[in-house]
């Protein structure tokens, strides 16, 4: 059966939680703003999720940049993707630094705490998307597929498994899948030359560990939604470009999910699909999926995503030499990115 991870209400574990957790088809947790107060809170939460569920409860967290950052300081506060994509534009080489150098802070900082994921990187293209737009490395495909196999590049030597998002494109849709349904009219043929080639190329480069499905319907490929379809989740993803990683639904709590049904019947959907992981992003719909589902089935878990940190783990991270080195290249990236701006303007 498919795995669940849930989100969880507050900065520390509740009872009703710890006992809904404790079902085998959970695997994991997704961790939010409204989980984090402070470094110390946010470590020592970790911490007792780990002792209570084992090391191969995998933690998650969208850590992206820019408007997608759960955790502030003393986590970095990374910009948005669309800025290395801007710096692609006048200077290359800088860019490809600024890709390597912003994927090794985000993963290095969260698995230094024993959090195991970031789901990263957005692979969608920056085409008039309301909830892409700077997530994406660009509105050109090339520019993503160069910039993302450096990113990650990095997050595999931080020692962090990567996500690629939003299969198979979610950046040409206008809608926003947390509030609509979003309908992409175009053909297969035409997502496959533009939306699709970052990931085709990455799977190729073996640099995908997993992949996040959309919550957009292509009705001209398939009736269903993206997460939904077991034609775009095996006979296009698995069996045309060969992936032989996890799949991961997006939350089954948006607007979009809902399209076949409640918690059930979006659950059994991505059974039918053959996803993974299901996504449960808060307590409520978790509680809803799992009061129903069966608790004598095998326990589900993921081993291969677990996050190794290459950072010692004695002191806190921003005390760490390496750490301190790439931060400050970071900046200066970023410092020499603005001027040049400057200079064109």
């Amino acid at each position: 059966m498919t795995a669940i991870i849930c989100g969880i209400q507050s900065t520390k574990l509740l009872p009703d939680e710890i006992t809904l957790l404790k079902h085998p088809l959970v695997c994991g947790i997704i961790l939010f703003k409204r989980n984090f107060e402070n470094y110390a809170q946010l470590k020592s939460l970790v911490q007792d999720i780990k002792s209570r569920f084992g090391e191969d409860f995998l933690i998650t967290v969208d850590q992206e940049g820019g408007k997608v950052r759960r955790f502030d300081l003393p986590f970095s506060r990374l910009p948005p993707l669309l800025e290395i994509g801007k710096t692609y534009s006048h200077n290359q080489d800088l860019a490809k630094s600024f890709a390597h150098s912003h994927a090794w802070l985000m993963a290095s900082e969260l698995l230094s705490i024993n959090i195991d994921m970031s789901f990263a990187p957005v692979l969608d293209i920056d085409n008039n998307s309301n909830v892409i737009g700077d997530r994406a490395f660009s509105d050109n495909p090339k520019i993503v597929i160069e910039l993302a196999n450096y990113y990650c590049t990095a997050m595999h030597d931080a020692g962090m498994k990567t996500t690629a998002k939003h299969f198979p494109g979610h950046g040409t849709v206008v809608a926003d899948s947390h509030f609509d349904l979003p309908i992409d009219d175009r053909s297969f043929d035409e997502i496959e030359q533009l939306d699709l080639q970052p990931f085709i190329t990455l799977i190729r480069n073996q640099q995908i560990d997993a992949v996040m499905m959309s919550h957009v319907i292509y009705p001209q490929a398939c009736k269903d939604a993206a997460g939904y379809s077991k034609f775009w989740c095996q006979d296009v993803l698995r069996d045309k470009y060969g992936f032989e990683g996890v799949i991961i639904s997006d939350d089954l709590g948006m607007k979009a999910a809902d399209c076949v049904g409640d918690a059930h019947a979006r659950y059994q959907a991505c059974i039918n699909s053959g996803c993974d992981i299901a996504l449960a992003c808060t307590m409520e719909l978790s509680q809803e999926l799992l009061k129903k589902l069966p608790t004598n089935t095998p326990k589900r878990r993921f081993p291969q995503l677990i996050g190794k940190s290459t950072l010692s783990k004695s002191s806190d991270f921003w005390q760490n030499s390496t750490w301190q080195s790439v931060r400050k290249g970071m900046v200066a990236i970023q410092a020499k990115t603005y001027n040049q701006k400057k200079e064109q303007a």
